[in-house]
């Protein structure tokens, strides 16, 4: 019985969950068990060595180091059930800290020499307990949170593991630039094919000729078919490597608002792949969903394809898909829908009567919504004359109000605070904007920042985007002149601390709607957000997306440039929580929130979270550290 308990207690705990079932109750049958009461000194810091590797049961430990040369005892770390303590000193012959029971503590001691058989044997193990950290284990606590779902489906998750070359047709229709429309017409029909390769006189693709390219500038044009094929095709010829992943096609497919792709092979040309062909695959695939959007001539039609398109979401998760990629998919089904909104907002109102740009402010401009959250949008127009302004506002209001109509409609509700284009603060000429950022930057009040954190992150989505360039490049330059406005930035971020409590253990709501929930869009999504935004807005970064800012941090001068892969790894594990969370809420018919209740979590869930809090703890000190002077 006890083995039997031990086994289940193991499986539940890294690195030993990890191994498989005879090999976990062998191990468990070297076990005994050691009862350490409140505030027994268990190891002291240069005393003598562990001969155990100690697994806590129940209650929890205090780590504690004293400086060399003397100076005050500092706590290190807190452990709590599922945790371990003595490894330091049973490889490396050496105590180095106290740990101290800051509990009646009940732990399964591991000898010594089985330790040692078992990180011989399996080298994983060692790792594990060495980087005993987030970076070595996120990915697995991301394949944990998968396996657990309770919409997980029996799936081969192609879509996530196949390379594009295992699934992309020969290139049989082959023709010159000069062969006629009506010739590659016949030849397609001939051989089959959804489109021909066109080359130039030494064999180079430069261009993909497509059924759609047919339909759109052939027939709807009016083309004479008798004239060249080079007329009418795609050029350049998109491509992408056939070892590519074939969920990394569909983005790009996505993205270039294409339905063919053509495969190379070191740099030649294989084949090609077609949007059938991932539905074939894979059923309802991204791209099915995009075509449906942009088949849709009415808002009445686009509604309900729009709020469909959240299905999309169910097969990702179930294909195990990773999270961000999930958020990236979402957008631009997303971003679909908002520039058919703006297609039919400029039929409804008339052109627009100057170059204007509409920018995607806040989750939505960083390409990290999870699911359809209320609208965060603004509209910059070019400058114009006196005797234009007040027509030219008129115009942009009925757009404005519009767009923010047939959004609601399609799904995305108005935003509470008003940050909409619909707003007449929020639609303004390039040098009303220049003089908004001046200001915030310049006089950073707290309503200034609050306000900075959600348009920093803007990111044009339709129009002239040159006017949203020009306003980035406006900002990047004050920047550097105004360090008080980095450090009120600094400031809000330190403010929202990690909820760890004393002993290591994550504190919750307490009382009312959400008690004993934890907000992980307040908690954990916003200080990694916050913390990438801060370090980029210091280098003059221009990337906006959270992981994007990482990257380009990456191996640089930044205050959190080594911890990069650990930040990364941090915001992936606590997005997927908060993308599962909300779809088992969409499945179940519930109103959708960011409170995730812990006791829902398994063990190695729990524990990659608190690693996520400590390290924005770390981060967090260190930019209080930078940034003393401005810190309140």
């Amino acid at each position: 019985m006890l083995i039997d308990e031990a086994v289940r207690f193991l499986s539940q705990v890294p690195p030993f969950q990890f191994l498989e079932g005879p090999l976990l109750r062998e191990l468990a049958q070297s076990l005994t068990m050691a009862f350490h009461p409140k505030g027994e000194v268990i190891l002291h810091q240069d005393g003598p060595v562990s001969e155990h590797l100690q697994i806590i049961l129940k209650g929890g430990v205090k780590i504690t180091l004293r400086p060399e040369g003397g100076g005050e005892e500092v706590v290190v770390d807190y452990r709590e059930r599922g945790e371990t303590f003595g490894l330091v000193s049973l490889m490396g012959g050496h105590q180095r800290t106290t740990i101290v029971a800051v509990q009646d503590t009940t732990a399964y001691l591991l000898p010594k020499a089985r330790f040692s058989e078992l990180v011989h044997s399996h080298p994983a193990i060692t790792e594990y307990l060495l980087q005993f950290h987030l970076t070595k284990y996120a990915d697995m606590t991301s394949r944990e949170i998968q396996g657990k779902s309770v919409f997980l489906e029996s799936s081969d998750h192609l879509l996530f593991t196949a390379q594009v070359g295992e699934i992309c047709q020969q290139f049989t229709t082959v023709v010159e630039a000069d062969t006629s429309i009506r010739q590659t017409a016949r030849r397609m029909v001939e051989e089959r094919q959804s489109a021909a390769l066109v080359v130039g006189p030494s064999g180079e693709p430069i261009g993909i000729l497509t059924d759609s390219d047919f339909r759109a500038r052939v027939v709807a044009e009016g083309q004479p078919i008798d004239g060249p094929v080079s007329r009418v095709m795609s050029h350049p010829v998109v491509s992408v490597d056939e070892k590519d992943p074939c969920f990394e096609v569909i983005l790009k497919m996505l993205q270039c608002d294409i339905d063919h792709v053509a495969v190379t092979r070191e740099g030649a040309i294989r084949g090609v792949v077609t949007n059938h062909d991932f539905l074939v695959l894979q059923g309802r695939s991204p791209l099915a969903f995009s075509e449906d959007i942009e088949h849709q001539t009415t808002l009445e039609g686009l509604a309900p394809v729009s709020r469909k398109a959240l299905s999309i979401i169910g097969v990702l998760l179930r294909e195990g898909a990773r999270a961000t990629n999930i958020i990236r998919i979402i957008s631009e089904l997303n971003d679909r829908v908002v520039r058919k909104v703006l297609e039919f907002a400029e039929r409804e109102c008339g052109p627009p009567p100057v170059p204007y740009c509409w920018l995607a402010l806040g989750s939505e401009g960083r390409k990290e919504q999870t699911f359809r959250t209320d609208q965060d949008n603004a509209l910059i127009y070019a400058d114009v004359s006196e005797v234009q302004r007040t027509r030219v506002a008129e115009y942009f209001r009925r757009f404005t109000v519009y767009l923010r109509n047939g959004l609601v409609q399609c799904g995305f509700e108005a935003c509470p605070a008003n940050y909409m284009a619909s707003n007449p603060d929020w639609c303004q000429p390039i040098s009303a904007w220049k003089r908004y950022f001046s200001t915030w930057i310049s006089e950073p009040t707290p309503e200034a920042v609050l306000k900075s954190l959600i348009f920093f992150d803007f990111r044009p989505l339709h129009g002239d985007e040159a006017l949203a360039w020009e306003l980035r490049e406006h900002f990047g330059r004050l920047i550097p002149d105004y360090p008080a406005f980095l450090g009120f930035l600094a400031n809000m971020l330190v403010r929202n601390r990690p909820p760890l409590g004393f002993f290591g253990s994550v504190a919750v709501e307490r009382s009312g709607e959400h008690k004993d929930g934890l907000n992980l869009k307040i908690k954990a999504v916003a200080p990694l957000v916050d913390i990438a935004r801060l370090f980029a807005l210091e280098k003059g970064l221009q990337q906006v997306s959270t992981m994007d800012r990482l990257e380009a941090l990456r191996g640089g001068t930044s205050l959190i440039a080594e911890l990069v892969d650990e930040l990364a790894y941090a915001f992936e594990f606590v997005t997927l929580l908060r993308v599962h969370h909300q779809y088992r809420q969409l499945e179940a018919g519930q109103p959708i929130d960011n409170f995730i209740h812990l006791d829902g979590l398994s063990n190695l869930e729990r524990q990659s979270l608190k690693k996520a809090f400590r390290l924005i703890l770390k981060i967090q000190d260190r930019v209080m550290d930078r940034y003393k002077s401005f810190i309140i």
